[in-house]
């Protein structure tokens, strides 16, 4: 037909009536002669058109005569977040890679979903990941194959010698202050790499301006055998240049700011090019090698505790922790670090499944080696005993008898810190860090026993602003043991006051560093099972989520609020029958408490009672509250719920029209959505009516754009409780048999119709009634049924 004839033909299509729009996916691959028929076709029709085209490809050259005419729009996408990743993967891939692997692709393609997409399914192709247990893990420390070549060249086409040099340069660097980085590639050679979207420039902690490759991939094609360039010259010359890199210079961190001044911090970091994780990520990575080198060089004391304080926090090389766990010589060696190394090879033990009993022998054989510092060998086992276990009923005595031992000890102030918070006595856990001498042997684990302290007193903003500061200086510091821990407490405290966005983010950040070492390795899980909450409440049928990454031999309960897997399962198996629900809720918090794991008890129990309301919980979340903090307040919220669980509707009436916002305000909105769907699961149209008008009334009072968490009662969920029962009367009866049968008018019928055709997008009637018949709570059966 030739160019015109297809324009001619395209351009009648988009002439009838109605909305009508091109759009035009990559368009740097559309050939000559489509171009010109897009272009004839746009000027024509004078229809909007949508051209998606990677980010290196949008420069001058790049089609000009489809992006000229008319009004343009340009918008950069996002990089994908973990979780978005996670379910690409699962996707493509046909069952979710764990964490380590998930994070691993997401760093090396900095969130492109097409590289994302190229580098799994060629890691698949290649072995370097495989299926095991129904979750994708790696082989290996790479996920770079031969299948990559192509890909990255792709990205590499055009560009000119110079360029690529420059790129090889920045690969033998990586992220480097761009002041030392222009001494080896020339200023403009950076600037046209940035416009081509080959170079992420971000400014760290200190206000140096840095510069790394982008996606990180593209520093694999440059590190492997490909090379343009001399290495060894090349490599010689960036060496000499970054000898002369400034050292770090301590910044002080005010945490006594306000919450407003970290959340706009975080929201601009959420912002940001994604290449700060990156950076972190590739700076620890270095900081493990120099201390390993370090240590195989000289195998004291010292030099393995160095090393052993980044496996707290970072992802773990077994066969490097073995190594040294084996063969540091311990004949010499300061008490408090040998103290951490045998605690390090208590943690490993359990780690490795070698059970509690190895793990505290090897504290009491340190103690009997050592006795002097025999009462904080004690003091560890207690902790392992207390995590692993249960707790001890005669905590008081123990610690007494161990401070009369060792009064100046920090290790067992802070141990006694740890427990009081699994026992849900926040004052007393604050007590003990601040009358403590020091923290040596547990680094990083006062800011964590402070931020919990913080917000299980009620003081969820202060926690919040402390959390985020320390999290600030962990990142610093290069202390991701600091970055896992204050981020679990900014997560927990942030959800509490609904905003998840930010927390979802701030746990993310998380996941793409990959699975953590030691004990915030449970830390890591716990955040794994809240990021999936809300898909598990929310999915109409049970959903995979990201809690599938966490490690499955986790039990049913533990010492802090998520650590386990009981909440998170009872949710995701989604008994929504509240009876069965609120039996099988009660069951598990007695567990929790028999166990002396009060802290976990009271945050499931006022969980479980805001998603879906029952009597058995509401009980057990009174007296535990009455017995163990009779100061915290929550007086407002148990009011509320009673009325909920008794169906008192006029004393629910008063409670919220009394109602003062205070630090449950998102429970109480959590609590009334699930007050509906209380009713709704078990057909009481009436008291759903009732609680859907009280949720209305509040949330007009007090209005607040998060929505809360709560179970999907089915497809029909954007609907009101009358829409709901208009819907399911609309497939068989006419408006004026609906309203005869309701007792309205039939404009209000109408009304209710229009409304939820509109709220659905349903075509007609007939189409809303097939949506809400299977699921709605309100059927009506027809006669012949």
């Amino acid at each position: 037909m030739g160019v015109l004839g297809v324009a001619d033909t395209l351009a009648s299509r988009l002439s009838r009536p109605g909305e009508r729009v091109l759009v035009v996916d990559d368009l740097e691959f559309v050939d000559t002669e489509t171009v010109a028929v897009l272009d004839a076709v746009r000027r024509r029709t004078k229809r909007p058109m949508i051209v998606t085209m990677s980010e290196s490809s949008i420069s001058p050259v790049a089609q000009p005569a489809v992006l000229s005419p008319g009004p343009e729009a340009r918008v950069h996408l996002n990089p994908l977040r973990y979780e978005q990743v996670n379910e690409l993967l699962t996707d493509i891939l046909g069952s979710p890679a764990d964490a380590d692997t998930t994070a691993r692709i997401l760093t090396k393609s900095a969130g492109n979903p097409r590289l994302v997409v190229r580098i799994a399914e060629t890691a698949s192709l290649s072995g370097l990941i495989v299926l095991r247990q129904g979750q994708w893990h790696m082989t290996g420390e790479t996920l770079w194959n031969e299948h990559l070549h192509g890909t990255v060249e792709s990205l590499l086409e055009g560009l000119e010698p110079d360029e690529l040099t420059g790129l090889q340069a920045m690969a033998i660097a990586g992220t480097t202050p761009l002041d030392v980085l222009q001494q080896v590639v020339h200023s403009d050679v950076l600037d046209r790499l940035e416009q081509r979207g080959l170079i992420s420039v971000l400014e760290d902690l200190h206000n140096t301006v840095c510069a790394s490759i982008t996606p990180p991939v593209l520093a694999d094609y440059f590190r492997g055998q490909r090379v343009l360039t001399s290495r060894r010259v090349l490599k010689s010359r960036i060496t000499r240049a970054l000898s002369g890199l400034p050292q770090e210079s301590h910044v002080d961190v005010n945490s006594a700011d306000s919450l407003m001044r970290v959340l706009a911090a975080l929201r601009l970091e959420r912002s940001s090019d994604a290449a700060a994780a990156r950076h972190f990520h590739e700076q620890v990575s270095v900081l493990e090698r120099q201390r390993y080198e370090l240590w195989n060089a000289d195998r004291s004391v010292s030099n393995a505790v160095a090393l052993l304080k980044v496996y707290w926090g970072s992802p773990i090389d077994a066969s490097r922790i073995e190594r040294v766990l084996s063969q540091t010589l311990t004949s010499e060696g300061e008490s408090c670090d040998l103290l951490f190394l045998a605690f390090t090879k208590a943690l490993w033990g359990i780690h490795k499944g070698k059970g509690l009993d190895s793990a505290a022998g090897a504290l009491r054989s340190f103690g009997e080696e050592r006795p002097k510092w025999s009462a904080e060998a004690e003091a560890a086992e207690l902790f392992l005993v207390a995590s692993y276990d249960r707790m001890p009923e005669n905590l008081d005595e123990l610690f007494a008898r161990l401070h009369d031992r060792h009064p100046e000890s920090g290790v067992i102030s802070s141990i006694r810190g740890i427990l009081e918070l699994y026992r849900f006595n926040p004052s007393a856990a604050l007590k003990a860090i601040d009358t403590s001498g020091g923290l040596k042997g547990i680094p990083g684990i006062e800011p964590f026993i402070r931020g919990m302290a913080l917000f299980t007193s009620g003081r969820a903003e202060e926690s919040i602003v402390f959390a985020l500061d320390q999290r600030t200086e962990a990142r610093r510091k290069l202390d991701q043991f600091g970055m896992v821990s204050n981020t679990y407490v900014a997560a927990q405290a942030l959800i509490y006051r609904g905003y998840f966005d930010d927390a979802e983010y701030l746990m993310g950040s998380v996941f793409a560093m990959g699975r953590p070492g030691f004990l915030v390795a449970s830390l890591h899980d716990a955040m794994l099972r809240l990021a999936g909450l809300r898909t598990a409440t929310s999915a109409i049928l049970p959903a995979a989520t990201l809690a599938t990454q966490a490690r499955r031999e986790a039990e049913d309960i533990g010492p802090l609020p998520g650590t386990a897997r009981g909440v998170y399962e009872l949710v995701a198996a989604r008994p929504l029958i509240p009876a069965v629900f609120d039996g099988k809720a009660a069951k598990l918090i007695q567990r929790q408490l028999e166990r002396g794991y009060v802290l976990e008890a009271i945050y499931s129990a006022l969980f479980f009672t805001c998603l879906l309301p029952g009597r058995k919980v509401l009980e057990l979340l009174r007296q535990t509250l009455k017995e163990y903090a009779p100061s915290t307040s929550h007086d407002q919220l148990l009011a509320i719920a009673g009325a909920v669980v008794e169906d008192d509707y006029q004393m629910l009436g008063v409670l919220l029209e009394h109602y003062e916002p205070d630090a449950d305000f998102y429970q109480v909105r959590m609590l009334l959505r699930g007050a509906f769907k209380r009713y709704a699961f078990v057909d009481n149209t009436i008291g759903a009516a009732a609680m859907d008008r009280a949720y209305s009334m509040f949330a007009t009072r007090f209005p607040s754009p998060d929505e809360p968490v709560a179970f999907s009662s089915g497809s029909y969920s954007p609907l009101t409780v009358r829409e709901i029962e208009i819907a399911a009367l609309a497939g068989h009866r006419s408006n004026p048999e609906i309203a005869e049968h309701l007792g309205i008018s039939i404009r209000t019928v109408e009304s209710h119709i229009s409304n939820a055709l509109r709220k659905t997008g349903s075509p007609s009637r007939t189409a809303l009634f097939d949506l809400v018949r299977d699921s709605a709570p309100f059927r009506e059966k027809r006669p012949s049924e």
